[in-house]
C-alpha cells in the first residue's frame, strides 16, 4: 500500500509551522498537518503513519521528550522519524534531552537553513534506506530490490533476476530452534553477497525478500558461473550447521502434517533466474512473477539447482495485406 507523503507538526499554537518547515514541505510535497498535543500525536500516527513527526520550538522539553518516548515505546510507531525545531541556537541542554528521549535529529539556528534543510533531507533518506533493510542480514528489502529491477530495465542492458529459496528450511527450524535458524538466514546472506559481489563486475545486487527468499540481480553472462560458485559454497557449509549424527545419515526423522515421521533431507537451494536476453520487461512485477514461477520449478527438483526461464517473448502477430491490380 502506498501512503500519502505526510508530516505531523507538534506545535501548542494556532499557525506556528514556522516558514523554513512550511517550505520544506511545499518543495517535497508533503501534506503538513498541524497537532495540539502529545494524545493527538499518538492518534494522528497511528491513523496516518506520516513519513516525519516534527516538534515545534514552543513545545516544552518535557511535552517534546513525553512524545518521542511515546512514539519510540511503540513498535508500529517506533520507525517515524523524528525532528525537534528549536528557534533558540543555544539550547544545547534541550537538544541532548530530545534525543536521548528519542529525537533523530535536532535543528536550530546555530547553523544555517541550507544546512538545516539538508539535516531534513539526510534523515528523511535515513529513515527510508533503514526501514528497507532487512533487520537481520542487514540486505536491501522488496522496495529496494523492486528499485533496482526497474532501474535495470531503465538502462536495457542484459541482466538477470535470480530468486534463491531454501529446501527443508522449515523443518531445521523446527528441530534446531527458530535462533539457529536466523543463523542459517543470517549465513546463506553471506554466502550470496559475497560470491555476487566477488564475482560480478558490476558489483551486483543481493536483497532479501524475508524469511528464506532471497533475491540478487547480475549481468546475464556471468550469472551461471555465479549461480554454480553459490551452490558449491552453500552445499559445502550448510552441513555443518547440522549434528554430527543427521550429518552422517544425510537426513533426520521429521513429522509431517499428519504427525507421521519421515525422512528430511538435508537443506539444498534453489534457485529460479529470469533473464532479459530472450524477453522485453517494462515493469518490475513481471520480472517478479517469473522469477517465482521459475523457483517454484526448480523446488520440485532434488538437490541444490539453478533453473534458467529460456522461453521467449511471442512475437506480435502481423497480418499480411495483399493487392490485387486490374489489367
Amino acid at each position: 500500500m502506498q501512503y500519502p507523503a505526510t508530516v505531523l507538526y507538534y506545535s501548542e499554537k494556532k499557525d506556528a509551522v514556522p516558514d523554513l518547515i512550511a517550505g520544506w514541505a511545499v518543495n517535497h510535497s508533503m501534506e503538513l498537518t498541524l497537532v495540539g498535543g502529545v494524545e493527538e500525536m499518538r492518534w494522528a500516527v497511528l491513523r496516518n503513519l506520516p513519513h516525519m513527526v516534527m516538534v515545534g520550538a514552543d513545545v516544552s522539553k518535557s511535552g517534546a521528550s513525553d512524545l518521542c518516548r511515546t512514539l519510540r515505546n511503540d513498535p508500529y510507531t517506533a520507525v517515524i522519524p523524528i525532528l525537534c525545531y528549536t528557534e533558540d541556537r543555544n539550547d544545547s541542554e534541550g537538544a541532548v534531552a530530545w534525543l536521548q528521549a528519542g529525537a533523530d535529529e535536532v535543528i536550530s539556528p546555530s547553523v544555517g537553513q541550507a544546512e538545516q534543510l539538508s539535516r531534513i533531507d539526510s534523515l528523511l533518506e535515513r529513515t527510508r534506506r533503514n526501514v528497507s533493510v532487512h533487520p537481520t542480514t542487514m540486505l536491501p528489502g522488496t522496495p529496494e530490490i523492486t528499485n533496482e529491477i526497474s532501474k535495470r530495465i531503465g538502462i536495457g542492458a542484459g541482466f538477470s533476476v535470480c530468486y534463491a529459496d531454501l529446501d527443508h528450511f522449515k523443518e531445521y527450524n523446527d528441530r534446531y530452534n527458530y535462533q539457529n535458524g536466523d543463523r542459517i538466514i543470517y549465513l546463506v546472506s553471506r554466502i550470496l553477497r559475497d560470491v555476487v559481489a566477488g564475482m560480478c563486475s558490476d558489483g551486483g545486487f543481493t536483497g532479501h525478500i524475508g524469511g528464506d527468499d532471497f533475491i540478487f540481480i547480475v549481468p546475464t553472462g556471468e550469472m551461471p558461473e555465479i549461480c554454480k560458485e553459490i551452490i558449491s559454497v552453500f552445499d559445502t557449509l550448510i552441513p555443518l550447521q547440522y549434528s554430527d549424527q543427521d550429518k552422517a545419515a544425510g537426513y533426520f526423522l521429521g513429522e509431517d502434517r499428519r504427525g507421521q515421521l519421515h525422512k528430511v533431507p538435508l537443506m539444498t537451494i534453489s534457485i529460479g533466474v529470469v533473464t532479459s536476453e530472450q524477453r522485453s520487461f517494462d515493469h518490475p512485477a513481471r520480472v517478479g512473477a517469473l522469477a517465482t514461477e521459475m523457483k517454484a520449478y526448480a523446488k520440485s527438483l532434488p538437490g541444490s539447482v539453478y533453473v534458467i526461464d529460456r522461453r521467449r517473448d511471442a512475437a506480435p502477430a502481423t497480418t499480411e495485406t495483399k493487392s490485387e491490380s486490374s489489367s
